[in-house]
């Protein structure tokens, strides 16, 4: 559980501070999002849906597939669905509020050498090279 907490979102490498209100993983999350310059290498999924406000900045999500999305601020929320393999690009220092539903138990990351299966507190469940 977290209240009022900052921490890095997605991973130590992650360029994304996540600002909680709260976050109990068996109900969902509040939090606002600082997206900072660049992006994580891997794709990744997560482990919960998600409703994103955009509220000032540029980001460019690029999906597993190749397709690529340019988000702007906007009153109508991003929905990301935790099956969506994606990743993030801030060309400017970004910020969004989102609203997390409650976790699954895992949510995967891939890389151009790996597939891996994550579950809470990032441990690995299962590692599979390309």
């Amino acid at each position: 559980m977290k209240f009022f907490k900052r921490s890095k979102d997605g991973g130590p490498e992650s360029p994304v501070d996540a600002f909680f209100l709260f976050e109990i993983k068996s109900l969902g999350s509040v939090a606002l999002l600082r997206f900072n310059e660049g992006a994580r290498e891997s794709y990744h999924t997560h482990a919960f849906n998600a409703l994103t406000w955009f509220l000032c900045g540029d980001l460019i999500e690029e999906d597993m597939n190749g397709t690529y999305h340019i988000y702007r601020r906007s009153w109508l929320p991003k929905i990301t669905r935790r099956e969506k393999n994606h990743r993030v690009i801030a060309w400017v220092t970004s910020w969004c509020l989102t609203i997390r539903g409650p976790w699954s138990s895992t949510w995967t990351e891939d890389s151009a050498t790996h597939h891996t299966v994550l579950t809470h507190g990032r441990k690995i469940v299962e590692r599979i090279e390309r």
